[in-house]
């Protein structure tokens, strides 16, 4: 029999082990526990108001409400800007899964133009994602039927009932009040963007963009309820937005309409004003554009066509035109010569042509065959340039351009709109700057008719004749009138009162009178556009050359392209005894200034001071050429003069 071999087992071994592994067990156990028990002290104590906070955020949204932007109205109370209801089409970005998925389904149910994608995601990249922001504005009741009834396909997008800026009257004040236009990166760059959240739209030209403060409002908020979706479910509470102040403009809605009508499609600008408050009554700048377009952003060709127009409709004229006066000044010019001494009686005599003392140059009257011995009303009424050749050349272009300089004429005139440009009265000093050249006389001769260097804009000129109007009170130009906001009304502070222009009221007296005679006088310039006014009139032609005319030559009309052609201009102010109304008119290339602009201002001071539109007879006797210099050019001035 075979002795089997038993092996012992070590139970002291086995014990120890187990033990071992019973103790690892429960330090893994306990290290467990620990972090648990960690864990929930940090998410439970520590983080409690951050996630109490998260949590609330998943159930309860705080969305910004756009205030409604203040209207704007006319003098009269009519309706320039106002808000109109529309439906947008609005996506939330941070609950939605795949962008281009949900944008690709919608486009199936609404046309969605790539202008409109890129607006949104532009929007998008600039806006956070808890921001609602629009895809598509003016949704049509069909468009809108047809999303809701699939609204359960687009978690993330809603149709929302919005309002959107319209101007009633198009492009007629398109120039005055500007536009409203979508934010885009450039104003989110240097806007209070908390102030604007909810909100899509900022000004950015005329009234709209100088009194974007006042028009905006204040933000409110709503506390809205959501699902897991997203989607809003009650609104819990609201902070109400503050509707933008209203505004009331001096502006004449009909005046302004019957100008830019009297301009008959021409290029030009007119600017009326209420001499004694400096209230803007008319700032018409043709041709227009509707500022319609503009709101929910242009397209890319439209957009072209408009920059592409020789006509150049998108530069307001009455604001940022710089035309040479040309003999609208020459009122300006003898009163500065009789605040220096010299005697309105001296007669003049015109030959047709005016020569510096050793110099051949002729410096030639519009009218070739002289005025003969004219005096300073003559000079004025029959617009003479060998008059006030003489006249400038006696005074001097420091005392000429120092009187001129009081009227405002090269300086802002400080009208309530941004990007008002300066006009230039030329000077030693500046030519010199500018120029590097010493000042001629011969261009001192020019400047006293409104020629050479000397720069203004329309805006200026009817500040200048508001100025002479009101014997040499200066008033800055005023398009708003007041803010109201609410029941409040805020009269805005009236035109500020600007250094007068230092001149004796006789002497004010003798230019007026002048002024009047251009109008009124049988051989005034004016005077078919003064014919049976039933008011007094004063005013003062003037033309202002666009091409040089060589020495010796005669303007002749017919070889010139129509933007080579003269522009014609005209300043007035009705009645003479009591002024209510300033106007400057400006038609580019339109040739004579008593034949073409004269007749526009009478037809808008007809319609301003009597309600009715005037018959004037167009004036042709005045040659086109009236004012206008003809000289070679400008360092043909200089040389002749040396």
């Amino acid at each position: 029999m075979v002795k089997e071999n038993i092996e012992l087992k070590d139970y002291l071994r086995e014990t120890n082990l187990i033990h071992a592994r019973l103790i690892g067990l429960i330090v893994l156990l306990s290290l467990l526990s620990l972090t648990l028990v960690s864990r929930i002290w940090y998410l439970q104590i520590m983080s409690h108001q951050r996630f109490e906070v998260l949590s609330k955020d998943n159930r309860v949204r705080l969305v910004p409400v756009a205030p409604v932007r203040g209207q704007i109205f006319d003098r009269n109370g009519k309706v320039l800007a106002e808000n109109i209801p529309v439906f947008t089409l609005e996506v939330v970005p941070e609950n939605v899964k795949n962008m281009a998925e949900l944008l690709d389904e919608i486009a199936k149910l609404i046309e969605l133009t790539p202008n409109d994608i890129r607006k949104f995601r532009s929007l998008v990249r600039a806006r956070p994602d808890f921001e609602a922001q629009v895809l598509k504005v003016n949704l049509s009741e069909e468009e809108v039927a047809r999303f809701l009834v699939n609204k359960h396909r687009f978690v993330g997008a809603e149709v929302q009932p919005r309002l959107q800026r319209n101007y009633p009257y198009g492009g007629e004040l398109v120039h005055v009040l500007g536009y409203v236009g979508r934010i885009n990166q450039g104003d989110l760059q240097r806007i209070d963007q908390q102030a604007y959240k909810g909100t899509e739209y900022i000004g950015k030209l005329g009234i709209e963009a100088r009194y974007e403060e006042q028009l905006l409002g204040k933000v409110g908020f709503e506390q809205v309820e959501t699902n897991a979706h997203g989607q809003r479910v009650r609104r819990l509470d609201i902070n109400p937005p503050v509707s933008g102040d209203d505004i009331h403009l001096n502006i004449d809605a009909d005046l302004q309409v019957k100008a830019r009508e009297y301009l008959a499609g021409q290029r030009g600008a007119i600017v009326a004003i209420e001499p004694n408050t400096g209230g803007v009554l008319a700032f018409v700048s043709n041709p227009v554009y509707d500022p319609n377009e503009f709101v929910n952003g242009i397209g890319h060709r439209p957009y072209s066509a408009l920059r592409e127009d020789v006509n150049r409709p998108l530069v307001n004229r009455a604001l940022n035109g710089r035309y040479a006066p040309g003999s609208t000044i020459k009122g300006l010019v003898s009163l500065a010569g009789l605040e220096n001494g010299w005697n309105k009686n001296s007669s003049v005599v015109c030959p047709g042509f005016y020569k510096l003392k050793g110099s051949s140059h002729r410096y030639r009257c519009w009218k070739r065959a002289g005025h003969g011995p004219t005096t300073m009303l003559e000079s004025i009424m029959q617009s003479c340039d060998i008059y006030y050749y003489q006249l400038a050349n006696w005074m001097g272009i420091d005392k000429l351009g120092a009187f001129l300089g009081q009227f405002g004429l090269g300086q802002r005139t400080g009208i309530d709109l941004n990007g008002e440009p300066s006009g230039l009265m030329p000077s030693r000093e500046w030519k010199r700057a500018v120029r590097g050249t010493p000042w001629y006389p011969g261009e001192t001769l020019i400047t006293g008719i409104g020629q050479g260097f000397t720069l203004v804009t329309p805006l200026q000129l009817g500040a200048m004749i508001a100025t002479l109007a009101n014997r040499g009170r200066r008033l800055e130009p005023r398009l708003v009138n007041r803010l109201v906001h609410g029941d409040e009304v805020d009269v805005t502070p009236a035109s500020s009162a600007l250094p007068d222009v230092v001149a004796t009221p006789e002497n004010f007296d003798t230019i007026i009178a002048a002024m009047q005679a251009v109008v009124e006088h049988p051989r005034g310039t004016a005077r078919r556009a003064g014919l049976n006014a039933g008011y007094t009139i004063a005013g003062k032609t003037g033309t202002a050359q666009v091409v040089n005319i060589a020495q010796g030559a005669k303007y002749d009309e017919s070889k010139l392209t129509e933007f080579q052609k003269d522009h014609a201009l005209f300043v007035s102010f009705a009645p003479v005894e009591a002024p209510k109304i300033a106007v400057a008119v400006i038609v580019e290339n339109g040739g004579s200034g008593s034949g073409v602009a004269a007749p526009v201002a009478r037809k808008v001071m007809d319609f301003y001071l009597l309600g009715k539109d005037a018959s004037v007879e167009k004036a042709g006797e005045a040659p086109p050429t009236e004012g206008v210099l003809n000289l070679t050019d400008h360092q043909g001035v200089e040389n002749d003069a040396l």
